[in-house]
């Protein structure tokens, strides 16, 4: 087993070369935000869509942009707003009037890299039609279903501090984005080269370093990646916690909890913790990386009751005594 997971260990190391041609590209643009970037190139290595929450300004729709530039493949930014309809997103038929037919013309979500700007401005049926070919990878157009091109990837912004205009997405469809981003503000050395880098007279710009097939052929290698059998009952101990608290010695969570992670969480914390692994140059997981990507997979996924509310307790609160209350192998 120790020579597989060298010979693993040596064929990451080969293979992931180009995360720190990516990451450099991304730097020359963004100051900081590295929790953000490795957490969108997790995104993009374990093909799980991303929601990034945090308040306007902090560059995210930059990041993602910048990311995209960073890959030969196509990219598309849709705002979204409250008068959008799914039809602007997936596309309609045109009617033909010299044939007498319809033609499906196809819409913005027919690309690559998919930036849903403030998803939660547009109501349910645009969210619904966004989710339907995040979920399925597939868009139907009248009678003709057409497959989306991989890879594909939906990274979705929202504002958490405004309410009013918004639809706030159902946990149901929350569930569907594989990591769920809390966006913080930047130190006070980043934000003085930010002010340094925007005010100059040119802005540098990220090049394109990585093709689409080598991103496909590293989400194959980042399926090799080893994950000791500890390590996976560790991870459905953590997501057992949510769901029955009381018998993991967490009796004062058992009313504060409506609904644990579903077994996605599971999926997730598993896959997610292979790309962080392979980011960092490793074929195996350890028990660190499902800490590091715990908080993400988790937050959106467990369901606090009005009990918690009333005691101010946030599901970051519940995920973070879950993750140190289950033993680290």
């Amino acid at each position: 087993m120790n020579l597989d997971i060298k010979a693993i260990n040596e064929k990451i190391e080969r293979e992931s070369a180009f995360v720190t041609k990516i990451l450099n590209e991304v730097s020359k643009v963004i100051v900081g935000q590295d929790y953000m970037v490795e957490r969108l190139l997790i995104g993009l290595l374990s093909n799980g869509h991303i929601l990034l929450e945090g308040v306007p300004g902090l560059a995210k729709t930059l990041t993602v942009k910048t990311l995209s530039q960073t890959i030969h493949t196509k990219f598309q930014r849709i705002q979204f707003t409250p008068d959008l309809l799914p039809a602007d997103l997936i596309g309609t038929q045109i009617f033909n009037q010299k044939e007498g037919t319809f033609t499906p013309k196809k819409g913005p979500i027919f690309s690559n890299l998919i930036l849903a700007d403030e998803i939660n401005r547009s109501p349910a049926k645009v969210q619904s039609a966004l989710l339907e070919a995040m979920q399925e990878r597939q868009v139907t157009i009248g009678e003709n279903t057409f497959k989306l091109e991989d890879p594909f990837l939906v990274l979705a912004t929202q504002n958490p501090i405004e309410q009013e205009g918004t639809y706030p997405l159902p946990e149901a469809q929350v569930d569907r984005f594989m990591l769920k981003l809390s966006v913080g503000y930047p130190e006070k050395e980043e934000e003085l080269e930010i002010i340094r880098r925007q005010t100059k007279k040119t802005v540098e710009e990220a090049q394109r370093v990585v093709t689409p097939a080598e991103i496909i052929r590293a989400r194959e290698v980042v399926k090799e990646v080893y994950v000791d059998e500890k390590i996976e009952k560790y991870v459905v101990d953590i997501v057992f916690t949510t769901r029955q608290p009381e018998n993991y010695g967490l009796e004062e969570l058992k009313g504060l909890i409506n609904y644990g992670a579903s077994p996605r969480a599971s999926i997730y914390l598993i896959q997610a913790a292979k790309a962080h692994a392979f980011l960092h140059h490793r074929g195996y997981v350890t028990p660190e990386d499902i800490r590091a990507i715990g908080m993400d997979v988790m937050r959106h996924r467990v369901i606090l009751s009005y009990e918690a509310e009333a005691e101010e307790m946030s599901s970051e609160d519940v995920v973070r005594k879950v993750l140190n209350r289950v033993e680290v192998p």
